[in-house]
């Protein structure tokens, strides 16, 4: 989860880096081989795991058995690609691949790459013919699209048989959910199906060497520890970016439709937005920078052409685009945009203010801040830049606003906030209690630091309320855990998600010998041609240093922040979170710092509790959620899909109908008119847990009020 990168300008790449693959291509196959500038970035990754990282794991065959797995699970977690045959002849690697890694020897997890690219290439193929084949909708055949829990295939005539129903059932979805008056229109289902498989064929032959060696990396660092990870040129950039919430291009996000780069959405405020040449389904099909002469770039991978895109900002780059709904054939339009600084503010801190009655009769203003994640800008900050971006910059403003609203109490909602910058938890932390420790850290060496906010004065004095799930983490748990630990405020929700662990970013060229790197150049590998400007060129690695501990002494990792007030939550322990990681360290506890508790809030959260509780038994929208996550949990079975029309059709109706019933309770609850056959679904995506939240906060506010 932490892992995930969203690209400022792009959206979401699986595997990504560089537009020229090192790669030999016939008759669909590929064959991919590492580079030697691979070679030597993962033998040092390998010397910083086993030397330098907090754990210090060698490369031993108990190592090499979780790389292995992890690899396996990452090319084909769903099975149904590989062969039991092809897994068998694997197992030569299973004992010694990480031993590999330290050797720079990446023959093994390059050949298992291959394998599976030629079966995915062999499924796709075999999908292709099966669209124009015959199929009776009227058998009775069961299909399995997520084979994680079964046995791998043994024979091609199976995984054929697998392809062949994977085929009929997407046929048969096309049939089912299509919207035009004549749902049996198979020509036209046919046809879009041919353009899914085309358009996945002609993405996988644009597979190369450096994506192939991002899963490897991945597989080998996911084994040491859930949160070291070696990033490529392009994934680092996009890391940084991600941690800035902001990025340098034209303000728009793409995507690849048709081997076209497509706009997909145009970013308010930035270049794009302001210039309005551009349009949503425009597509980009030449790049210049400035006046230099264009680059065709249909067919190019998604993140190659985003590199030609992106750029400094203050510099021009030209598009020639083929705008929406036109052919091929029609004359581009020339757009010239100078690139700017793009601030990606739905990913910012937001406020809001929400009216609450008391149990007292009074009606309280609560403002309400949502905080996705704790961002900052680097450069901009190492720069001096007085305008920097950053989590407490923004935080601050807002509670500046909300005093002049004149609320009653402010909460902060930090549900499925995975974390960010230490630094921005500590100074946001600083913004509600007046100097003191906020976290204390453990190195390698085993040395305590004592991280403070000492800045004097606070923000926020007033009744203060944090919310967390599950889904909460590292720079969020920093934060939860210390306005609890200082009884500073009221904490809401579920257990956090445990990540207790320190990262370093850390430029691998730092660590590549200036012997290695002559060697490269010398080769002319010493960087891939297609390295976005600005990004490491031998990629980054955010290697594991350290744990966080509370100012209680009690580590963060594995159990996480405990509500006061507790919410039930669909995600357990067991399978979400960081205790549910096999590699994740394990809880300790050390001395607790020298700090002082602003107010002690037990009995004040004894009393809240209750009031609390007693709501509870007497809602129906509180046990409607616990139906909800009773229900969540039985999801977690082989889902097996039948094949015949009539059959799937009615089990289809037969969940529309258990839906809208839902639907329908979840709008009575609310006092609201009921979903009727024909109309559009209404909105139902009520947030009880904030409802109930603030009402506590009223309860607060009442006993808080002198």
């Amino acid at each position: 989860m932490f892992k995930n990168i969203v690209f400022g300008l792009a959206l979401v790449l699986v595997i990504a880096c560089g537009s020229k693959p090192r790669v030999s291509i016939g008759e669909g196959e590929l064959e991919l081989r590492p580079s030697a500038q691979h070679e030597v970035i993962a033998s040092e990754v390998a010397n910083l795991l086993e030397n330098y990282s907090y754990k210090k794991v060698p490369m031993t065959d108990s190592l090499s058995n979780i790389v292995f797995d992890n690899l396996l699970k990452s090319m084909d977690a769903g099975r149904n690609y590989l062969l039991q045959s092809d897994v068998d002849e694997f197992q030569e690697f299973r004992n010694h691949i990480s031993q590999d890694f330290r050797k720079g020897d990446l023959t093994a997890p390059f050949h298992m790459f291959n394998v599976y690219s030629k079966r995915y290439m062999q499924c796709m193929e075999y999908a292709l013919s099966q669209v124009d084949a015959e199929h009776d909708f009227s058998i009775d055949e069961k299909y399995v699209a997520y084979r994680e829990k079964l046995p791998y295939l043994t024979s091609e005539q199976e995984l054929n048989e697998q392809w062949r129903k994977r085929v009929k059932y997407d046929l048969l979805n096309l049939r089912l959910t299509s919207t035009d008056k004549d749902s049996v229109d198979v020509e036209k289902h046919k046809e879009t199906l041919r353009k899914r498989y085309k358009n996945l064929i002609s993405q996988a032959k644009q597979t190369n060497s450096n994506d192939a060696f991002q899963l490897i990396m991945t597989a080998l660092t996911d084994a040491v520890d859930p949160h070291t990870t070696y990033y490529n040129p392009s994934f680092a950039q996009a890391f940084n970016e991600n941690m800035s919430n902001t990025f340098e291009g034209i303000g728009a996000r793409l995507m690849m439709e048709n081997e076209m780069v497509t706009i997909k959405e145009i970013i308010a405020g930035g270049p794009a937005f302001k210039d309005k040449s551009l349009q949503v389904d425009d597509r980009i099909v030449g790049v210049a920078q400035g006046e230099g002469e264009f680059e065709d770039i249909i067919g190019w991978r998604l993140d190659a052409a985003v590199a030609k895109i992106k750029g400094p900002k203050n510099t021009v780059v030209r598009l020639k685009i083929i705008p929406a709904g036109q052919e091929l054939t029609a004359q581009p339009k020339i757009v010239a945009l100078k690139r700017e600084k793009i601030v990606i503010e739905e990913e910012s801190a937001q406020k809001e203010i929400k009216q609450v009655k008391g149990e007292d009769g009074k009606t309280y203003k609560i403002g309400l801040i949502k905080l996705p994640k704790f961002y900052i800008d680097f450069d901009a900050y190492r720069r001096r830049d007085p305008d920097y971006k950053s989590t407490t910059r923004d935080v601050r403003l807002i509670l500046d606003t909300l005093r002049q609203e004149k609320v009653d109490a402010v909460v902060l909602d930090l549900r499925s906030n995975g974390g960010g910058s230490l630094q921005e938890a500590i100074e946001l932390t600083g913004l509600f209690i007046d100097k003191g420790p906020v976290v204390q850290v453990r190195d390698v060496r085993n040395r305590v630091q004592v991280d403070n906010d000492e800045e004097p004065g606070v923000a926020w004095d007033g009744p203060f309320g944090v919310m967390i799930n599950r889904f909460s983490a590292s720079a969020s748990e920093i934060f939860a855990g210390a306005i609890q630990d200082y009884g500073r405020g009221v904490v809401f929700g579920s257990q956090s998600y445990g990540k207790g662990t320190v990262q370093s970013a850390i430029d691998m060229s730092r660590f590549i010998s200036a012997t290695n790197k002559l060697l490269l150049k010398a080769k002319g590998e010493d960087k891939d041609p297609d390295t976005p400007n600005g990004a490491p060129e031998f990629g980054q690695i955010n290697i594991t240093m350290g744990k966080f501990y509370r100012v209680n002494g009690s580590s963060t990792q594995h159990k996480g922040v405990m509500p006061d007030i507790i919410f039930p939550s669909q995600y357990s322990a067991e399978k979400f979170g960081e205790s549910s990681e096999p590699s994740a360290l394990p809880w300790d506890q050390i001395k607790p710092s020298n700090f002082a508790k602003v107010t002690d809030l037990g009995e004040t959260i004894k009393a809240l509790t209750t009031k609390h509780e007693s709501r509870m038994k007497k809602s129906p929208e509180y046990q409607f959620l616990l139906e909800d996550i009773e229900e969540f949990g039985k999801a977690d079975t082989i889902q097996e899909i039948s094949l015949k029309q009539e059959e799937l059709q009615k089990e289809r109706e037969k969940n529309k109908m258990k839906n809208r019933a839902r639907v329908n309770k979840a709008l009575e609850l609310r006092g609201l008119p009921l979903w009727k056959e024909g109309e559009p679904q209404p909105k139902t995506e009520f947030d009880f847990i904030l409802d109930e939240t603030l009402n506590v906060m009223a309860d607060y506010i009442a006993v808080a009020k002198p």
